[in-house]
């Protein structure tokens, strides 16, 4: 009987998790959601939106300390593995391994990958739309009782978000408090990331299709 090595085990376990865990992460996002959105109403929902909500955290610890076993590495775990560490800390931050997802997906059915170029536009289309969805609960949370802020509505928030995140920044809502500019930070950051990762992917498909146009032979 052959022994895996840690990094093998740790593949394959992340292989095996990936698909539930980002359905976990989903799972986490609709009781944030129902948590910011409804709050005020029924507190049996609420309740239960934030009893779930802990529960889908406590699959995330016992998946980082799985990781940390099957990895081998110890104390060196949380530096060689960051994202897998925020996630705990942050789970929404889950929702961004689509990546993984990819390719989990694609060891279990025999179809076609998508070449790098589309998997990096729609990575990174994905991406944005649940950041921005998540973030514009996060600031909503934040705003709406604060004195002075802008961000009065949901709606309020998603233009918010949808402007951030796309680096234009009309500037005609802004978080006030704290904790809501801190979000705008992160969603700035991310934002740029997508767009610079989105424009690069276009421009080298666009070059390599001009440059086959160039290398074909002319026609007689």
């Amino acid at each position: 009987m052959d022994v895996l090595n840690p990094g093998e085990r740790l593949r394959r376990w992340e292989e095996r998790t990936e698909i539930p865990l980002f359905a976990a992460a989903l799972l986490f996002l609709a009781c944030y959601a129902v948590r910011v959105l409804a709050r005020g109403s029924d507190p049996v929902l609420l309740d239960a939106a934030l009893g779930v909500a802990l529960a889908v955290w406590l699959v995330f610890a016992l998946d980082y300390a799985a990781r940390l076993v099957l990895s081998g590495e110890g104390t060196r775990f949380p530096r060689t593995h960051r994202m897998d560490t925020l996630v705990v800390i942050l789970p929404l931050l889950r929702l961004l391994r689509m990546v993984q997802l990819y390719n989990a997906v694609q060891q279990r059915r025999a179809q076609p990958r998508l070449n790098l170029h589309a998997r990096v536009i729609a990575y990174a289309g994905l991406s944005a739309l649940l950041l921005s969805f998540a973030g514009a609960l996060a600031v909503y949370s934040c705003e709406r009782t604060a004195p002075g802020a802008t961000i009065r509505t949901f709606g309020d928030a998603l233009w918010w978000a949808a402007a951030t995140l796309s680096t234009v920044g009309y500037g005609d809502v802004s978080p006030v408090t704290l904790l809501g500019r801190l979000i705008a930070v992160a969603m700035m950051a991310c934002g740029i990331a997508l767009l610079g990762a989105v424009t690069g992917s276009f421009s080298s498909w666009l070059l390599q299709t001009l440059r086959r146009d160039d290398e074909k032979p002319p026609e007689s």
